[in-house]
């Protein structure tokens, strides 16, 4: 095995962060990771939000109001703190642009894998990380609130910082479970 592959077998998401986050070198240098992800039409369909410090509560806030009509009180609050749960949050955009040859679904699975080119560039570098969803992503309130064009969508919340304190393994699943060979 490499190094990359023994990196890979070793990845893992880390829910318990706290500063320092990521620096401006760092974070440099693992962006121009993810635009290496692949990009058919080199269209670079993808884009990205830093939130840090103050920002974290204000993207808590419009979390927390954009879907209070869709929650009750403890959910609001849950959504208003989550982005606190780590120093730095990077939101991955996907900006899929027309094409006659490349159709939209592609340039989305391109930012996605550009999203999972900067986890691991981050975590390379030390820093622990972990990829959030969850309805927040595909609400409209939540797009027009970060200033999402109509054709826009996020694939992902990226918490990022420093570890506090490692969680146990996952157990996962051995490759028979999921592999076929066809025909």
């Amino acid at each position: 095995m490499t190094a990359v592959t023994d990196f890979l077998l070793n990845r893992s998401s880390e829910p318990r962060l706290e500063a320092p986050a990521p620096d401006r070198e760092t974070l440099d240098r693992a962006f121009a990771c993810a635009a290496r992800a692949p990009d058919h039409g080199l269209l670079r369909p993808w884009r990205y939000l830093v939130v840090e410090g103050d920002g974290l509560e204000a993207l808590g806030g419009l979390f927390a109001s954009a879907c209070a009509d869709d929650t009750d009180e403890r959910q609001t609050e849950k959504l208003r703190t989550a982005p606190l749960r780590a120093p730095m949050v990077i939101v991955g955009i996907a900006s899929p642009r027309p094409h006659p040859k490349v159709p939209e679904v592609e340039q989305v699975m391109s930012a996605a894998a550009g999203m999972g080119f900067l986890e691991l560039a981050l975590q390379d570098a030390g820093y622990g990380v972990m990829w959030r969803t969850g309805s927040v992503a595909y609400h409209p309130g939540v797009h027009e609130g970060l200033g999402l064009s109509e054709n826009e969508q996020i694939v992902g919340f990226l918490y990022t910082g420093s570890v506090s304190s490692a969680k146990p393994p996952v157990p996962r699943p051995g490759v028979e479970e999921f592999v076929r060979h066809w025909p």
